[in-house]
């Protein structure tokens, strides 16, 4: 069946990169309302530089991105920060202040975007470490805490404006694999009980087939997207040999130089 809901993300025609360096080549791809959205593919191929193109951070050589019917990219003054405020972001090594306890860190998006009272940011904020499970640890440093907990921490920080997208870079980096599946568990209950839509930026296989309703893969080498759909069923069915070769982690050359044949999927 068609799905005739309308996209909260719209990318349309982006060519990134730095300077003059093309890393992404006029990609376009839609995120429904409520999708685990994944963009993955191998070292260098430009998943964190799409991301920060969608984001705002950086402003791509062409292109749109449309949250609704508006474009991040043209947006300036109030209509840019009302569309910023649609979406939170976790950066891959979380971003915390040092010096500020986890409530500290979370109170502050409210801070600056709100006129709130004290003590209601202070009861959103520790709503929204509770719901990432960390209502016993407000009053501790980043330094004192696991980095599990430091990105936990971090999506708490920004759910803080109630977005309903949220964009995390990389999120299990540096996790050991207890912590990473925590995460992943994490990450389906808000999907499922809040409605959260997200997009992801990985390359942890395990991680993405648990949460991932659908993926683009982007190759370096074409600089375009080269897959698209169900990971699962990317890695049993994709005729694509790079697709074959990340989804099996196999090598390109074997010892002889000679292409190394991926297995069949069970």
């Amino acid at each position: 069946m068609m799905d005739t809901r309308k996209p909260v993300i719209s990318v349309r025609n982006i060519t990134c990169g730095y300077d003059e360096t093309v890393v992404v080549k006029d990609v376009s791809f839609d995120i429904m309302p409520g999708e685990i959205f994944v963009i993955l593919g191998g070292s260098g191929c430009g998943k964190s530089t799409l991301l920060k193109n969608m984001i705002g951070l950086y402003e791509p050589m062409e292109g749109q991105v449309l949250f609704g019917d508006n474009d991040l990219v043209t947006a300036q003054g109030d209509e840019r920060n009302q569309i910023i405020r649609q979406f939170g972001v976790m950066y891959q090594m979380g971003a915390l202040f040092g010096s500020m306890s986890l409530l500290q860190n979370v109170m502050l998006p409210l801070e600056e975007f709100s006129d709130l009272p004290h003590e209601a940011k202070t009861m959103i904020a520790k709503s929204k470490l509770a719901m990432v499970n960390l209502e016993n640890a407000l009053y501790k440093l980043p330094a004192a805490i696991s980095g599990g907990m430091k990105k936990r921490a971090a999506i708490a920080r920004a759910m803080a404006l109630d977005p309903q997208i949220l964009f995390l870079d990389e999120p299990g980096a540096g996790l050991d694999p207890i912590s990473s599946a925590e995460l992943d568990e994490l990450i389906l209950n808000l999907s499922r009980t809040l409605g959260i839509t997200f997009v992801i930026v990985s390359h942890e296989l395990e991680s993405i087939y648990k949460t991932a309703d659908r993926v683009i893969m982007l190759d370096k080498d074409v600089k375009q997207i080269v897959a698209e759909g169900d990971p699962k069923e990317l890695r049993d069915t994709s005729e694509n040999i790079f697709v074959k070769r990340f989804f099996h982690r196999m090598p390109s050359l074997g010892k002889t130089g000679q292409e190394v044949k991926c297995p069949v999927a069970e």
